[in-house]
């Protein structure tokens, strides 16, 4: 097996930025015995200092994609100048976008692909995305998808429906709100996910 680490993009919260990804994702880094080149960025600016991937009012937060134009066309160039990657991991907002991405990049780009992982994460209503969830195939990648219970954010059942658009997800759940969870149950499930992949690479 090659010693070289999986990479993989990681994208934000709403309002968040690389940092705070970051600092949210050490625990979960802390437990992992796989090689992983973790590639925080972020979001385009839509305003001054706020790094949304889209807008909309909370109670639309599935249907309201305010500057998706802007940040699809961003991620296009991103992974042009930046990528490969092996896989993306998105948290909330971010995790919402990871889930668009196998779609759009059977309908806009070719990146590779391989795996995704979203954390509080909800499926996109708009109907500009359907067309991307249409893409049957595409979806067909590995995913793990890390939901809390306890979440007053984006409803646990919201983040359920996200990974049903998945062929073959990996669900793991903990007893929190909306975190990056790092139980030793989620660092193991990872763990085992991550190294299944690089293997796979």
């Amino acid at each position: 097996m090659s010693e070289k680490a999986l990479r993989v993009l990681c994208l934000h919260g709403y309002h968040g930025n690389s940092r705070i990804l970051a600092g949210q994702l050490q625990p979960l880094r802390d437990g992992l015995s796989t090689p992983v080149d973790f590639v925080a960025v972020d979001a385009p600016s839509l305003a001054a200092g706020d790094f949304g991937w889209w807008h909309g009012d909370i109670p639309g937060y599935r249907d309201e994609f305010q500057g998706w134009a802007r940040t699809r066309d961003w991620l296009v160039e991103l992974f042009s100048r930046e990528g490969p990657f092996d896989g993306v991991l998105g948290f909330s907002q971010g995790a919402a976008l990871t889930g668009l991405l196998p779609g759009l990049s059977a309908a806009e780009l070719s990146i590779g692909l391989r795996f995704a992982i979203m954390a509080g994460g909800f499926r996109s209503e708009a109907p500009e995305h359907r067309e991307l969830f249409a893409q049957r195939e595409a979806y067909r990648i590995p995913s793990f998808h890390i939901i809390g219970d306890t979440d007053t954010v984006v409803h646990p059942n919201d983040s359920r429906h996200l990974a049903t658009a998945f062929t073959s997800p990996v669900v793991v759940s903990h007893p929190g709100g909306h975190v990056i969870a790092a139980t030793p149950h989620i660092k193991s499930a990872l763990d085992d996910f991550l190294a299944q992949q690089r293997k796979e690479g």
